[in-house]
């Protein structure tokens, strides 16, 4: 990999269509048993908001050096609020869309610990919608998207299953697509629905529910992928592997195995997959090759687990890196 290819970075325009999380961290100290409940008791000390999901997806990009606009949904609630001035400090473009009775889906993670201990997270509170978007939020998300992707060199999609991905969302990526512009999709839950994009993004479980076959080694992984590149028709296939790195799949070509890079144990998986969609985007976006991007994507992956929470890595982290 050349580090021109960074150099291109700050060109990119990037569209990151996708569930906007807020994930709020609360900090505490463990005093004691509680005499209501066999619970601990925790002080609060602090807390704090960072970007999750799409929107660490979007920071991620940003961090890289692309010019980032998101379109996704964001309630008129406290972290809604939060959201949007952390978007406004890192340069983000945000495109929202919001109504009456939207919510902005937030992840509360409780972290408390004795006095001289690490904080090590005890609870986890989900807030947001908990079923279909009403159909004028998903009509404004698609003409958002279809206005905002006129300027765009790239599109990834984020999805954590908040509702942004529908059929009105689908319909606009596909045209988009159908142009020329590159679609970069990330989906837990959606993968059967994503036929036609240029690139898909599953990790292993993924990869095994949406084909029904074993991912267990590489010949496995192998048969897999190429059944799920042929089942979704994309352009290429990244099948994130944890440990063991990745498998980049390209129509005619043979898988490539990419191991993991360097030898360190994670510290946090917390987000890693939206630092590897990003940089693997922004790479696709700044004309690399799908191999190219995929390996940038897995050093990046190998940076950002060494960090604790929710975190992005920069452009100067990889060039420092690739020029070890």
């Amino acid at each position: 990999m050349s580090l021109e290819l960074l150099q291109r970075f700050h060109r990119v325009r990037l569209l990151l269509v996708g569930d906007l999380l807020a994930d709020h961290y609360l900090y505490g100290q463990t005093e004691r048993v509680s005499r209501e409940a066999p619970v601990l008791i925790v002080r609060h000390e602090s807390d704090a908001v960072q970007p999750g999901g799409g929107a660490n997806a979007a920071a991620n990009a940003r961090a890289l050096g692309a010019r980032v606009t998101a379109v996704g949904v964001v309630g008129r609630d406290a972290m809604g609020k939060e959201l949007a001035r952390l978007f406004r400090a890192q340069g983000i473009a945000l495109e929202a869309v919001t109504g009456a009775g939207i919510s902005t889906e937030t992840r509360t993670r409780v972290l408390a610990g004795g006095v001289s201990t690490t904080r090590q997270q005890m609870l986890r509170i989900d807030r947001g919608a908990t079923g279909p978007l009403p159909p004028p939020i998903r009509r404004a998300l698609a003409q958002a998207i279809e206005s905002a992707a006129r300027q765009a060199d790239v599109v990834m999609v984020s999805d954590y299953a908040a509702g942004v991905l529908c059929d009105e969302t689908r319909a606009a990526l596909r045209k988009i697509a159908s142009r020329g512009v590159p679609v970069s999709v990330d989906s837990r839950f959606a993968l059967p629905t994503l036929t036609g994009f240029t690139v898909c993004k599953p990790n292993e479980p993924e990869l095994s529910a949406l084909t029904g076959l074993s991912v267990r080694t590489d010949a496995e992984v192998a048969a897999a992928g190429q059944a799920a590149l042929k089942k979704l028709r994309s352009q290429a296939l990244l099948v994130t592997r944890g440990r063991r790195g990745m498998m980049l799949f390209e129509r005619g070509q043979r898988p490539v195995v990419i191991p993991v890079h360097g030898a360190d144990a994670a510290v946090d998986v917390t987000g890693a997959g939206d630092t590897v969609g990003a940089t693997f985007a922004v790479a696709v976006g700044a004309r690399a090759s799908f191999l190219d991007a995929a390996r940038l994507a897995n050093v990046a992956g190998a940076l950002v687990v060494q960090k604790p929470g929710t975190a992005t890595v920069s452009r100067d982290e990889l060039a420092r890196e690739l020029s070890r």
